[in-house]
């Protein structure tokens, strides 16, 4: 997982996504959200998704493109080839991606970008989480 180099020396980001969205929130962001529903007195009983983006693998390149200043390509794969690939978690994290491309709609919507910044108003964009974490990115 992760932004792997190309034949031509270029960078590419390959997840079997398709054309789809995909909810994606900093691991900070989600402490910040569920202080947010424990500081809330309505919110007993509530199913509530947060998110801080929702993603097509194209928007997440030109992001990854903008940050580090190199190129960026999003490769969609075919998720039963992603599964063979060599690294731990492949099948798993294939298996969670298709279910969430499959399912865009559902798996979104129940992720509600407003509400998340209802709870967390310091919420991150991706390019924002992007920024802060773009040294730990090698390719």
């Amino acid at each position: 997982m992760g932004l792997r180099k190309d034949a031509d020396g270029g960078l590419t980001l390959a997840m079997p996504l398709g054309r789809s969205r995909l909810p994606g929130i900093a691991a900070e962001d989600i402490g910040r959200c569920a202080l947010g529903i424990f500081n809330e007195t309505c919110s007993a009983g509530q199913r509530i998704g947060v998110a801080g983006g929702h993603l097509t693998g194209d928007e997440m390149a030109a992001s990854f493109t903008k940050v580090l200043g190199r190129p960026v390509r999003y490769v969609d794969v075919d998720p039963a080839v992603y599964r063979t690939w060599d690294f731990a978690g492949a099948a798993e994290l294939s298996n969670m991606i298709q279910f969430k491309r499959d399912f865009e709609r559902e798996f979104c919507s129940a992720r509600s970008l407003e509400r998340s910044r209802q709870l967390n108003p310091s919420l991150q964009t991706f390019d924002q989480w992007l920024e802060r974490h773009r040294g730990e990115f090698r390719a």
